[in-house]
Parts: structure tokens; C-alpha cells; sequence
């Protein structure tokens, strides 16, 4: 599915015209309903989009009739990472910040996101510093966007990122779009890399900006498993479209050394392998000054201690 605008969204007097929000969800009534709350307080007024991934658990009718002012996409089946997609293709805003049912934007991030994105026109994505709440500390993975070893354009007016967090990140509508958005096939997990390549590839910008925040509240309502089997194919399946032989090599052989030894792990893997014939069909290797930037980061994941594989 690609991210294309069909109509205007009614934007309220006062509101920020230029950033819109998109939110997936699934099985998380509650959840979902006060990261909406808090969205709605934003001073910059964003327009909602939810796409309610075939939850059973009253979210539809729950949002529909808390939110009326709440665009709600109800679609009959989980559609993951793509749910995005169709947030985003019903938007005509220059900017969109995604939003995770468990997450939540700090006032005022939104416009200055769209003042930099505005000051930057090869900027794709700004992606926030993340808060653990309850609390409000830094989530682990913050460190390694703040010191992210990529290289940049020099106008980046933050760290130069080889990937990015989705539930954190506000993307140019425009850049979205060429690249296609999420790939249906990887579904969930780990969906961000193989777009953030893509959007390197064609010449795009990805930064991390301090002055962004995002709260996330992790939801108890997951199924880790799920999560890290499909991480783990979907790290491979990116690693084998993208990366030339040699790294892609290197990759797979630290994963297999490192992943844990259990019926998850092995479900990945062969879920991975499953999907060989099409990888290969599909496969194509990024430029050079894209490979850089997934090079760059090899180590840093090696040691990442916000990356592993576990549940």
C-alpha cells in the first residue's frame, strides 16, 4: 500500500496545520483511550487518525464514541506496521507523527518538528527522545541515537540515524510515500530499518532531535514471543534484501551466535528461511553512501544492550 493523501483534513482553529497523527492499536482498549486523551490536550490541535488493527476487545466502539472527533480506521484484521499505511493515506498534512497505543507526544513537539522539518526540506525523519514512565527516564535506547556514529549531511541539526523508532518519529509525508511506506511482508517488528535503507537510498535524511519527546508506558498486553520471533525474520529478511554479501554474511553469522537457543529462535529462523525465494527475487543492495550508514551502526548493535533478542 502506498502513502498517498485522498482528501483535506478539517483542521481547527488555532491548530498546527502541518502535522497530523497516526496511531495503531490492537487489543488495548485502555490504553489506546488515554494515549487519545493526552494526544487531544496537545496545544498544537493534531488531527488523530486510529487504525484499530482487529481488536475484539470494544477498541472501535470505544474510541468512536470517547473521540468522535477522532478519525477511526476499524479494519477487520491485524494489518501491523501496515496500519500506518492507511493512516497515512488518509492525510493531505505535510507532516505525520506516528504514535504507539502505549505512547504519547510531550506538548509542543509536534510544531517543532514541523519547524525543522520545514528548515530542511531533505529531512525525512525526526525521531524524539524516548521517557520510561512511569518515572520519566531516558529509555535505554536513547544513548545510541544521542552518539549515533552515522554520518550526515552537515546541515542535519541533529545526529545522523541509519534507522528510527516509528512509534517516536515524525516522517515528510512526501518521503514516505516514495519509498512506499511499511513492507507488507515483514508485518511488525523491526520495520523501520528496511524504510530507513530505502530512504537513504533515495537521497533522504534521518536525524535524531533532543528537543522532541515521546512518554511510552509499556503496555503489559504484548506477546513478547510473538515479538521476537518476528524481529528475528524480520532483522534477517532486511539484512539479506539490503546488505551486500559480505556484511549481510557478517550479520547473520553474529545473530546465529548470539540469538538464544529456544523454540522462538528457531521459529524465526525458519520462518526467515521460509522466505528465502522471494528475498532473493526481491533483493536489491543499497548504495554505497546507504551501506555506510548500516556499517556504521554493525558495531554499535554488537553491543547494544537495548537490542537484544529476548522474551
Amino acid at each position: 500500500m502506498t502513502a498517498t493523501a485522498d482528501r483535506p483534513v478539517h483542521v481547527e482553529a488555532g491548530a498546527d496545520a502541518r502535522v497530523a497523527v497516526v496511531v495503531i492499536t490492537h487489543q488495548r482498549r485502555e490504553e489506546v483511550l488515554v494515549a487519545l486523551s493526552r494526544l487531544l490536550e496537545l496545544p498544537e490541535r493534531p488531527h488523530v487518525v486510529v487504525v484499530d488493527n482487529g481488536s475484539t476487545d470494544g477498541t472501535a466502539e470505544a474510541v468512536r464514541e470517547r473521540f468522535p472527533a477522532v478519525e477511526l480506521v476499524a479494519s477487520p484484521v491485524n494489518l501491523g506496521a501496515v496500519g500506518r499505511n492507511v493512516g497515512v493515506a488518509r492525510l493531505s498534512t505535510p507532516y505525520v507523527a506516528f504514535c504507539d497505543d502505549d505512547t504519547w507526544w510531550e506538548p509542543g513537539s509536534l510544531r517543532t518538528a514541523a519547524d525543522v522539518l520545514d528548515a530542511h526540506p531533505r529531512l525525512a525523519v525526526v525521531t524524539a527522545r524516548i521517557l520510561v514512565e512511569p518515572g520519566g527516564r531516558e529509555d535505554p535506547i536513547v544513548p545510541e541515537l544521542r552518539d549515533s556514529p552515522v554520518r550526515g549531511a552537515d546541515w542535519l541539526p541533529g545526529p545522523a540515524l541509519g534507522s528510527f523508532l516509528a512509534g517516536a518519529s515524525v516522517v515528510r509525508r512526501e518521503a514516505f510515500g516514495e519509498v512506499g511506506g511499511f513492507c507488507e511482508r515483514l508485518w511488525l517488528g523491526g520495520e523501520e530499518e528496511l524504510m530507513a535503507g530505502d530512504l537513504a537510498a533515495a537521497g533522504w535524511e534521518l536525524c535524531y532531535l533532543p528537543a522532541l519527546t515521546v512518554h511510552h508506558q509499556a503496555s503489559r498486553a504484548r506477546d513478547s514471543h510473538r515479538r521476537r520471533r518476528d524481529g528475528i525474520r524480520n532483522t534477517l529478511w532486511t539484512t539479506w534484501l539490503r546488505r551486500p554479501l559480505r556484511p549481510a554474511l557478517r550479520r547473520t553469522l553474529h545473530l546465529l551466535a548470539t540469538l538464544p537457543r529456544d523454540r522462538v529462535t528457531a521459529q524465526g529462523l525458519l520462518a526467515a528461511a521460509r522466505g528465502v525465494p522471494w528475498v532473493l527475487r526481491e533483493r536489491r543492495v543499497l548504495p554505497a553512501h546507504a551501506e555506510a550508514r548500516f556499517a556504521a551502526l554493525d558495531a554499535v548493535q554488537r553491543r547494544s544492550s537495548a537490542r537484544r533478542y529476548v522474551s
